[in-house]
């Protein structure tokens, strides 16, 4: 929905607010005209019902909102005498137009001074229990995210089972385009499997002022430009369209920005045309093929010191395949008895599904680009234009279709765009490349192209629990991981043990402050 749309809308919804509660506002001794005043309404009526003011401000935030109207629908009947079980029903099962009907069919009385409590525990519970969805609900939209790490696609800085918490605000806090969605879940229920959210209406994109921008090398969280499942729990081969938020969340690392060229040789990432330094904590992984002498061969031995969990198979009797190996593990690999030659897998070949591909699925003409082997590209950069011809618009047709909503016409060597012939394009907004460090284990933008700005999710900026499923017992728990920073110099550093100092400490506090409380009163 547009913007002028969303206007629109909120009009009306006033309109209507205004015809069902003008009564109300005039036996609480206000005026008339104040139900039809868009946000001062919303200021009065708190006023009128005893609730803060601030109450007004979670009125207007998307999510948030679903729970805040539902409560004041009910504190309105209740403060003009509507307390029954029936009439809080009635207020929420019609979506507050109770509240019209009874505006002008009965005769009210205004109750200024009614009692604020719930009338039953089971009311009071509820209330309770409204308000801490909604509190987390806030911290979880806005601020702080967790997250689970679901593939290797960053091995060795990020594990599959790694528990994370992602920071909303360092790249600006998103608000959701898609209002009616339950809280604190994606794009599925668990367990249950449905959509948990409607596609319409959609609001308007806007993200909040960040505190840092991307830069190359920072590990992303960021909603899948190409999703198209279902379900993040119950996929299937049906086809649907999400809205941008409830996209699947993805975690990569930015390896180029807005603005940058970029190439891909033998693996390694070149930015502006010096090869891409990854941090410390950074550790690339590849595939490789291992000549072996299998009689000298001990690889129970090889797996355990190389901290291998899988990833290892058999090409030929005297060939063996790893699939994600770092340098270091590479060179160590060579020491070992039965190790005879040690190749790096590097393709050289045009790879079905790279990036870009016509819309057959056959791959762009005079490219022989794949996994290793890719570019040079431009990463789009907003308010910057670039040239557009046959060759160069495979490269772009996804960011001017789906990502900024034109239309596009190819018409032999003529290009329109919204109906206009054209041999150029403007970018509306930033757009990131995304790269997993396990460079033959990741479905990233080498497949599925660039990320545009509203896509970005959050910076991951802690590991609170680390879970290893092929662990035994206590084992099962990485511990040198928990309360571990993703980011930084050096290698991670837990800081569990002073977690656990802080926490004995509170306890101890805490009783010996009761313990004193205790004895002032006894001295009383």
């Amino acid at each position: 929905m547009s913007v002028q749309g969303w206007l629109l809308f909120i009009l009306i919804v006033q309109v209507i607010h205004g015809l069902g509660t003008w009564k109300l506002y005039i036996k609480a001794g206000r005026k008339a005209w104040e139900a039809f005043v868009p946000i001062y309404n919303a200021i009065v009526l708190m006023k009128i019902i005893n609730r803060p003011t601030w109450w007004t401000l979670l009125l207007f935030i998307p999510i948030i909102n679903l729970f805040m109207f539902p409560i004041i629908w009910i504190e309105t009947l209740r403060t003009f005498g509507k307390k029954t079980t029936l009439d809080m029903l009635l207020g929420v099962a019609t979506l507050g137009l109770y509240i019209l009907y009874v505006n002008y069919t009965q005769e009210l009385t205004y109750h200024s001074d009614r009692d604020l409590k719930a009338p039953t525990k089971a009311m009071d519970t509820l209330g309770s229990l409204a308000f801490a969805i909604i509190v987390a609900t806030f911290v979880h939209t806005y601020f702080i995210q967790p997250y689970v790490i679901p593939t290797s696609s960053l091995e060795k800085s990020l594990l599959i089972g790694d528990f994370l918490f992602v920071s909303k605000f360092n790249y600006g806090a998103r608000t959701p385009m898609t209002p009616i969605a339950a809280p604190m879940v994606h794009d599925s229920i668990p367990l249950v499997g449905t959509l948990s959210y409607s596609k319409k209406p959609q609001l308007p994109y806007f993200r909040f002022p960040k505190l840092e921008k991307i830069k190359n090398n920072d590990i992303v969280v960021f909603n899948w430009p190409r999703d198209t499942l279902d379900n993040m729990y119950h996929p299937s081969n049906r086809r649907i369209d999400k809205p941008i938020d409830k996209k699947t969340n993805y975690v990569k690392r930015c390896v180029g920005i807005a603005g940058d060229s970029l190439e891909i040789k033998d693996g390694f990432v070149y930015i502006n045309g010096k090869q891409l330094i990854l941090p410390e904590r950074a550790k690339p992984q590849y595939s490789y093929n291992v000549a072996v002498d299998r009689s000298k061969l001990n690889i129970e031995y090889i797996i355990s010191e190389l901290n291998i969990t899988d990833g290892i198979g058999l090409i030929t009797e005297d060939t063996l395949y790893f699939s994600a190996l770092t340098f270091e593990s590479a060179e160590r690999l060579k020491n070992f008895p039965g190790i005879l030659n040690i190749k790096r897998n590097i393709k050289k070949d045009a790879e079905d599904g790279t990036f870009p591909d016509f819309k057959d699925g056959t791959p762009s003409p005079n490219r022989n680009w794949n996994g290793d082997n890719f570019g040079p590209i431009y990463i789009p950069e907003a308010g910057k234009t670039v040239a557009l011809t046959k060759e160069t618009l495979p490269l772009y047709k996804i960011i001017i279709t789906e990502y900024e909503g034109n239309t596009l016409e190819v018409n032999g060597d003529q290009i329109k765009i919204n109906g206009q012939v054209t041999n150029q394009y403007t970018f509306k907004q930033d757009y990131y490349w995304m790269m997993g460090d396990n460079r033959h284990n990741s479905l990233d933008a080498r497949y599925f192209g660039y990320t545009p700005e509203d896509h970005i999710v959050g910076k991951p900026v802690f590991i609170w629990m680390s879970w290893n499923s092929n662990g035994k017992g206590l084992n099962k728990i990485r511990w040198e991981r928990l309360f571990t920073t993703v980011s930084g110099d050096g290698q991670p550093k837990s800081y569990f043990k002073y977690f656990l100092v802080l926490l004995a400490l509170y306890f101890v506090g805490e009783y010996f402050w009761k313990k004193k409380k205790k004895e002032k009163e006894l001295n009383k």
